[in-house]
């Protein structure tokens, strides 16, 4: 870890001191901090001035207290000891200047703990990375009792400026955020195994069943058994005497099976790979279960004023690599049934843990997840589903250009930007506030990066087929608006346009791709159907043989096919797309008329749908409506004189 953070710091353009006390650490630091840039060269993210320049910025020590002379911030990684931390931080806080952030990279220590035996101890707080730190955006930052706002408000900055994504934990606790709401899950999954409920295997194949990348048994291999047993052991004295129930892991441990770094432990495991044996998923769980237990360990968090509810959120999503955290799956849930099944839990394994937190207990679930309830928090955060990312990034970044009257919506959810629940409501959000702004004449909906949008965000939670079913009509329903909304929409496609993607692209009234974009509807290869309007949109497009060939086969096809039978209006190379669907966009802008526009929208898409004759008198209505408009009378004037109209809208 300590290497990995001083890895980031150089990066980002500090100079680091790295201090040992053993010279091979050192050496072992410096192999891995090059190994880690070789990949990151060898991937092209850097180049050899990059490299060359992050390993200047960084030097080794073997002196404490000449390493910290001059510090600015130091923050200790040394092992999850007490003991060992209290000294280390000890011997910082008598060697460094006395204005120095002094920072502890504890995974579950509270940092008050550690600050009682500091000089200055406002100046110390938690500073707590993920691994590996190169990798992983979030960093807990954490305030004790004593700790400065000054400094940590500092830390926190400092966060952002390595490229993390800080939350604050405003209250020193045990395990802090993620790790915490680990520390139930963690006990849970040691009792299935004291108890003979289940074998490893079994629970990890149920795991990977619900779509998480490892199952429990597999990730606790990964991180050390004997890091977990540490873990459940300090929450045993500082949380609550029954996590000292777990003894299966503890047995593990003293039979030197840890995992990963032991080569055994629940699996063999070889080359950095689990051998895991063939299992059917077990029945013993469901996903409520662990679900369950994680809601009320973040209410209980919330209830105690260690963190804000988004900010759980975020943490558990970033920290835990999840689409999904706690707080997002409590408002997809009601009170009952998460009291019902905490009730169920803490009966069946004997154990307080997992009886209801007050405020599940008293039916206030709603209230203390919207932050309406929060103590010792220095601000009411909103909902999860109110905030905009999981890193709290937009998820749809609109972009305006007045003059020449384009708007951009422009999707950056994850590298193949694909669509959830918060991009649709960001989309339907902002196509109803650019509806009547008569500044806008034509959108532009295009992905960040490489990729238009490889589709839906299968792994976000969903209670049941009534959700999921709502769901579909939340994308059904924004996704017409693009057909409705009186501007001319263009969609740009390039890269992956794959299922909800692709529907996103065919309710839009222009079509331009690369003729090397990958397109297609792969949702009958996953058990699904395009729900996003695919199945009645496709067919009005291209036919119905080819619609059904499409759909039936989930065959991928490119951009150049696409432009052949018509689906695409023209292709642009993938170099200068950006900038000629733009040049697209300003010229249809400038010389479309807005109303004639939105009327010939409205009489295409309609016509579609109604009998000829029907079609042909709305015709002649929209003919009579124009008539009195003065883009018209624009139109015309512009037209004999020679000159680029100046519509209105109007």
């Amino acid at each position: 870890m300590g290497h990995g953070i001083a890895e980031v710091c150089a990066i980002s353009g500090l100079p680091v001191i790295i201090e040992d006390a053993f010279p091979e650490a050192l050496k072992k630091a410096e192999v891995s901090i090059k190994s880690s840039l070789d990949r990151m060269k060898k991937s092209g993210k850097i180049d050899d001035t990059a490299y060359s320049s992050v390993l200047s910025r960084i030097s080794f020590s073997s002196s404490l207290k000449e390493a910290v002379r001059d510090a600015d911030l130091i923050i200790e990684a040394v092992p999850e000891i007490p003991d060992l931390k209290i000294s280390v931080i000890k011997d910082i806080t008598s060697s460094c200047r006395p204005d120095v952030i002094v920072a502890s990279n504890t995974s579950n220590i509270r940092i008050s703990t550690l600050a009682d035996h500091a000089t200055n101890p406002q100046r110390v707080l938690g500073l707590h990375f993920f691994n590996p730190p190169v990798v992983m955006k979030l960093v807990e930052v954490i305030k004790s009792d004593k700790t400065s706002q000054e400094y940590f408000d500092s830390a926190f900055e400092f966060a952002k400026f390595i490229g993390k994504t800080p939350i604050k934990v405003l209250k020193d606790s045990p395990g802090f955020v993620v790790n915490r709401i680990n520390a139930p899950e963690s006990l849970l999954f040691c009792l299935i195994l004291d108890k003979g409920m289940a074998r490893p295997e079994d629970v990890d194949a149920f795991a990977k069943g619900q779509g998480l990348p490892m199952g429990p048994y597999e990730l606790m291999d990964y991180v050390g058994i004997d890091t977990v047993v540490h873990s459940l052991e300090y929450y045993s004295e500082t949380l609550d005497r029954e996590y000292g129930k777990c003894h299966y892991f503890k047995k593990f441990m003293e039979e030197g099976k840890l995992g990963l770094k032991s080569g055994k432990g629940f699996y063999v495991w070889e080359n950095g790979h689990a051998k895991i044996p063939e299992a059917k998923p077990s029945s013993v769980l469901e996903l409520l279960d662990i679900l369950a237990v994680e809601i009320n360990e973040a209410v209980k968090i919330i209830e105690e004023g260690v963190a804000a509810p988004s900010d759980i959120e975020t943490g558990v999503k970033l920290g835990m690599n999840r689409p999904f955290g706690p707080i997002s799956v409590a408002e997809s849930l009601t009170n009952a049934e998460i009291k019902r099944k905490l009730l169920a839990l803490s009966q069946k394994f004997d154990t307080k843990i997992f009886y209801p937190a007050k405020s599940i207990e008293d039916g206030k679930l709603r209230e203390i997840i919207s932050g309406k309830a929060l103590k010792h928090t220095e601000e009411t955060a909103q909902p999860a589903s109110d905030a905009k990312a999981a890193d709290g990034d937009e998820v749809v970044r609109l972009e305006r250009d007045e003059q020449t009257k384009v708007a951009r919506l422009i999707l950056k959810n994850t590298r193949n930007n694909l669509i959830n629940q918060k991009v649709l409501e960001s989309l339907e959000k902002y196509l109803k506030q650019l509806w009547n702004d008569h500044e806008i004449n034509v959108i532009v909906i295009r992905g960040e990066g490489d990729n238009f949008s490889a589709g839906a965000q299968l792994t976000q939670f969903f209670s049941g087929p009534m959700d999921f079913s709502e769901n579909a009509r939340l994308g059904e329903r924004t996704f017409r608006l693009l057909s409705e909304i009186p501007k001319i929409t263009i969609a740009e496609m390039k890269g992956f346009v794959l299922g909800g993607g692709f529907e996103l692209s065919i309710w839009c009234d222009i079509r331009v791709a690369t003729p090397e974009a990958t397109i297609g509807f792969p949702e009958t290869t996953l058990g699904l159907i395009p729900g996003w309007g695919g199945s009645q949109r496709l067919s009005k497009l291209v036919g119905m043989s080819r619609a059904s060939y499409l759909i039936l086969t989930g065959d991928r096809f490119t951009g150049k096919y696409a432009s052949d039978i018509g689906l695409v209006y023209k292709l642009f190379e993938k170099t200068n797309i950006a900038s000629e669907t733009d040049r697209l966009a300003a010229d249809l802008a400038s010389r479309i008329a807005p109303v004639s526009a939105a009327m010939a929208k409205k009489l295409i898409y309609k016509g579609s749908e109604m009998g000829t004759d029907n079609g042909l008198e709305m015709e002649s209505v929209a003919m009579g409506l124009l008539y009195g408009t003065d883009d018209l009378k624009e139109g015309i004037s512009a037209f004999l004189q020679k000159r680029k109209p100046d519509y209105k809208g109007r």
